[in-house]
This record gives structure tokens, C-alpha cells and sequence, in this order.
């Protein structure tokens, strides 16, 4: 079976919300012939089959628990001993010093080897092929919108016709915008299939994924253009395309132009993380050799700049995820990254990282109302001193970074105010507006109740305005799916000798603290196309699908 195909068993009508029955039994029934039933179509393809893991029992049970893990543990936020889908190898370095003369300690597993040694058919039936799960559950996700947008015109509506079929079509291409941005950013080289059940072998670059991924995006954004402001049928439409146990907090029903904005903010993310803007040791001109990045170039931070300026904003509803105690596709208690990142170390499955924590300035009160000190998780050089509060010390105002009760736990799974902010910060520090740029890192950290001194204003260069950046993306976008793309746009993922490293670490070995450790992690900047794909489809055309650098 075409591992590309796998989505067509996605298909399945929808009687209860989100409740798609069995994906391994492939049936369109009758009721795919109104808009109810195609609405439930839509709901159930994108939020079970697509952002929950139907039948693939990966570790916890949404696109925000693995595939957001990895991002977190490749990131050096989290570490793991627990041996689920590898998860306590996966971040696995080079090397590393303790001090910055010190011997250099090598490390017998590197990920680099791991990791490909088990992209086979056979590792993946262990549940030991990291490189598997983020394809499938794009692929099932982009295939059920191929579905959804083959049948817009099939079936009878109620009301405003052409408003209810854009607003299907919006989110349709919405969500294979997403998608294609999550494959594009994540492997070498991807396949476009933009018709149900099909696929090819005509394997594309990443770059050219990302073209797909804001063409998607575009589309969704000249369609909302046409919807006039405030239509009922709108409403109504996207109403029940949005799981109803997610319109709280962050989450609901975005206005047409609400939804643009989400959209520009991932176009601007699109560009951010697949450009090369190394900041290694402390040097906004450090070099990386050997990349499969484009270098980030001053027409990159305009457009960021331009998108971002109209992207989300606060009070702006974006896309979210939430447990449920029915009929849900997260859990509360593992569904997400952050939900196995809470409570104390062991049994957490995920360890709080003190590379995470390094980032937390003194005084910081999202570090006080969230984690604590002890008792100790000793994994190797990933050892850690801190636990995750679950639901926090009850400080006001303050974000909390972790709840595992039913419904409490917010997740993104898109755009968020703190993202676009950021991105506005850091492309005017980049272009030379420091003080303007500070000021967004200023306003995250108010918005999440940081309590700490304002930078702006405080006469900072480009590698301490840089340097606040940093920290600040480091702490407020964590479990969002983000940090390892920031750690390797920023140059740290990449060997030592090419340029790469993360300098001034924080290392707990055994009882000592080090605090200016130097790591050479050495990963894969772009993942190769799973063995579940090119051995039942192979390449047709020169793209490689093994990353060669």
C-alpha cells in the first residue's frame, strides 16, 4: 500500500463529531450527498484522521504529542528515557564539551545514524521510524481535503450555496496549506497530490513544497476575500467545521478577516524557518557550510515583515486544539507534547530540559508559576533538576505551560500572536530596527505575564538584541512544533566543524552544573522521505530523496 494513499481510508462520513469509525474500512456513504454530511466529512478528515492519530498508535494521540515531541527533543527543550518511537535516542549528539578547553565526549549513537538506520518498512511496523509519522498524518490530512474538495459540488445546500462551498473550499485549502508547510519544512523532498486517492512519483524539493504550501494558503485567502464580512451562512459553516469543545480561550470562529491574518502569519513562518539566518555563539555573521538551506537573504525579512504586519493580532481567534471527555482527538492526559512534559520526571515521558530552562531570565514569572526543582532525572548529558507544574502555582496573569485536566490545555496548531510578534521582532532587529524590534519581545513577555524589565530602550546591539530574541522564542513558543526549525535556521543543529554548535550550554553531569557547555548535535537539517513511501513508489525524476548534505 502507497504509504500516500493510506488518507483515501479516511474518507468516512461523519454521524458524531469527529467520529470517523475505522479508517482501515474505505467508504464515502450515502450521506456524503448534503452539506451535513460533508461537513462531518471535513471535521472528521481533518481534525481525527489528519491532527489525531487514528489507527497509527504513535506516543500520545495528536499531531501536538510526536511529531511536536520530535520538534521539542531535536530542539535540546526536552529528553526522554522512555523508548517509544525512539524518543530517548532521537536528540542524541555528536558531542559535547563541558567546558569550553575541555575534552570533547563522543557519543556512541549519534542520531544522524540512528535515525536512518531504521527508515524501513520493518522499523516502522516496530514503531521505530521517526521519519514515518509526520508523512502519514499530513498526507491523510491533505487527502481527506482532496476528498472534501471533490465533492463541494455534489451535494445540495440550504441557504447561500456559494458562501457554505468557499467556506468548505477556505478550509479545505487552509488545512493542505498546513500540511504542505509541515512536509516541506520537515523532509527533503515531498510529493503535490491534489486529487483523492492518487499519487506519483515525481518527488519535489522542500523549497518547491513551500510554493505548494502558500499557493494552498493563498487560495483559502482569495476565497475569504470574496465571502462578505459577517455572513450568517459563513458563521454557521465554520461554526461546525471547528470542533465546538475548541471555541474557548484563543479558540473559535475566526472572522473572514481574522483568517487572513492567521494565514499571513504562516506565510511569514513558512519563510522564517526554511531560510538560513545562522546565530551561532553569540554571532549574527556566523557561516554554515554544508546546509540545505537557502541563506535568508534582505528581501526574506521584507516580506516577513510585510505578511507579519497584517498577520494574527491580539483578541484574534486562531486554530487550537483541546481535550475532550467525548468525541475528542487529544487527550488530556497525553494527547499533547505538553501533557507528557507535566508533573514530576519520572513518570513524565518527557523531561524538562535544562537547555529550556537556561532561557528563563531571573525573575521570570511564567519559570515561578511552572516548574520546579526536583528530584533529579539523571539520562546521560541530558540529566535535568526541573518538573512541569501541572496547571501551574496559580500566579495571575501568568501563562501556564501545562494542565492535564480535561479541556484546560490550549494548543496551536497554526499561528499564535506570540509567533507573528516574534517574527516582527526578530526581522527588525535583523533589518536594523532594534529598538522597534525589542519592543514585540517586550509585548510577548507582558502578554504572558512575564513580570520582567522591558528591553526596549536599554541600548542594545545586534548580538544582545539577537541574544533576547532567542530566549524569548525559546520560552514562549515552546510545544508549538517550532523549536527545531529555530535551532536549525539559527545554525546549532549543524557539526561544529561547518559552523554549527550551540555555545554557552547548560549541562548537568552528575552532581556539577555546567553552565558554558559547547554541543555538537550534527542532525539531519531535512529528513528523507520514509521507506513506507519510495519502496512501494518510487522516484520517477532526479530529486534525491535522501538528504545528501
Amino acid at each position: 500500500m502507497l504509504l500516500a494513499l493510506l488518507p483515501s481510508f479516511a474518507v468516512l462520513s461523519c454521524k458524531k463529531e469527529l467520529n470517523v469509525g475505522n479508517p482501515n474500512q474505505p467508504t464515502i456513504d450515502q450521506n456524503v450527498t448534503t452539506e451535513t454530511g460533508l461537513i462531518a466529512l471535513t471535521l472528521g478528515g481533518v481534525y481525527s484522521n489528519g491532527i489525531g492519530n487514528g489507527n497509527l498508535g504513535w506516543l500520545g494521540n495528536s499531531y501536538t504529542s510526536l511529531p511536536y515531541g520530535y520538534s521539542e527533543l531535536l530542539g535540546d527543550m526536552l529528553s526522554a528515557e522512555a523508548a517509544n518511537q525512539i524518543v530517548n535516542i532521537i536528540n542524541i549528539p555528536d558531542s559535547y564539551k563541558l567546558t569550553p578547553g575541555g575534552a570533547s565526549e563522543v557519543n556512541d549513537a549519534p542520531m544522524r545514524a540512528v535515525i536512518r538506520t531504521n527508515n524501513s518498512r520493518p522499523s516502522t511496523a516496530q514503531g521505530i521510524n521517526a521519519f514515518y509519522y509526520h508523512w502519514v498524518a499530513n498526507y491523510s490530512l491533505n487527502n481527506a481535503c482532496n476528498t472534501v474538495l471533490s465533492l463541494v459540488d455534489a451535494v445540495s445546500y440550504t441557504g447561500n450555496a456559494a458562501v457554505k462551498k468557499n467556506t468548505i473550499r477556505a478550509f479545505c485549502y487552509f488545512w493542505k496549506g498546513w500540511a504542505y508547510a509541515n512536509l516541506g519544512s520537515q523532509y527533503y523532498a515531498a510529493l503535490i497530490s491534489d486529487a483523492p486517492s492518487a499519487t506519483n512519483g515525481d518527488y519535489k524539493l522542500h523549497d518547491d513544497i513551500i510554493v505548494e504550501s502558500n499557493a494552498n494558503f493563498k487560495k483559502a485567502s482569495d476565497i475569504l476575500t470574496a465571502i462578505p464580512a459577517g455572513d450568517a451562512d459563513y458563521t454557521s459553516v465554520l461554526g461546525q467545521l471547528i470542533p465546538s469543545f475548541t471555541q474557548v480561550g484563543n479558540g473559535g470562529i475566526l472572522t473572514t478577516d481574522m483568517w487572513k491574518r492567521n494565514i499571513n502569519t504562516m506565510l511569514a513562518r513558512n519563510i522564517l524557518v526554511n531560510r538560513l539566518s545562522p546565530f551561532v555563539n553569540n554571532n549574527p555573521s556566523a557561516s554554515i557550510t554544508g546546509s540545505s538551506m537557502t541563506a535568508i537573504s534582505a528581501g526574506d525579512w521584507t516580506n516577513i515583515l510585510t505578511l507579519a504586519s497584517d498577520g494574527i493580532r491580539k483578541g484574534d481567534k486562531v486554530f487550537t486544539a483541546r481535550s475532550a471527555s467525548v468525541n475528542g482527538f487529544m487527550s488530556a492526559g497525553s494527547g499533547s507534547v505538553s501533557a507528557q512534559s507535566t508533573g514530576p520526571s519520572s513518570p513524565a515521558t518527557f523531561k524538562i530540559g535544562e537547555r529550556f530552562i537556561q532561557n528563563f531570565k531571573t525573575g521570570d514569572k511564567r519559570f515561578a508559576n511552572n516548574f520546579a526543582v526536583g528530584p533529579y532525572a539523571m539520562i546521560a548529558t541530558f540529566s535535568t533538576r526541573y518538573n512541569q507544574i501541572d496547571g501551574g502555582n496559580g500566579l495571575p496573569g501568568v501563562y501556564v505551560y501545562g494542565n492535564k485536566s480535561v479541556g484546560e490545555y490550549e494548543a496551536y496548531l497554526a499561528g499564535s500572536y506570540e509567533e507573528n510578534a516574534l517574527m516582527l521582532a526578530e526581522a527588525n532587529i535583523r533589518t536594523g530596527n532594534i529598538e522597534t524590534g525589542l519592543g514585540f519581545v517586550d509585548d510577548v513577555r507582558n502578554y504572558m505575564g512575564a513580570g520582567i524589565a522591558a528591553v526596549k530602550g536599554t541600548g542594545l546591539d545586534l548580538p544582545k538584541a539577537l541574544s533576547e530574541l532567542v530566549r524569548e522564542r525559546r520560552v514562549a513558543l515552546v510545544y508549538r512544533g517550532l523549536s527545531y526549525f529555530d535551532s536549525r535556521r539559527w545554525g546549532w543543529i549543524y557539526d561544529v566543524s561547518k559552523g554549527g554548535g550551540a555555545y554557552g550550554q547548560t549541562v548537568v553531569d552528575g552532581a556539577t552544573v555546567y553552565t558554558n557547555a559547547t554541543i555538537n548535535y550534527n542532525f539531519l537539517d531535512y529528513w528523507d522521505v520514509p521507506a513506507d513511501e519510495f519502496d512501494f513508489n518510487p522516484a520517477t525524476g532526479a530529486v534525491a530523496i535522501k538528504n545528501p548534505n
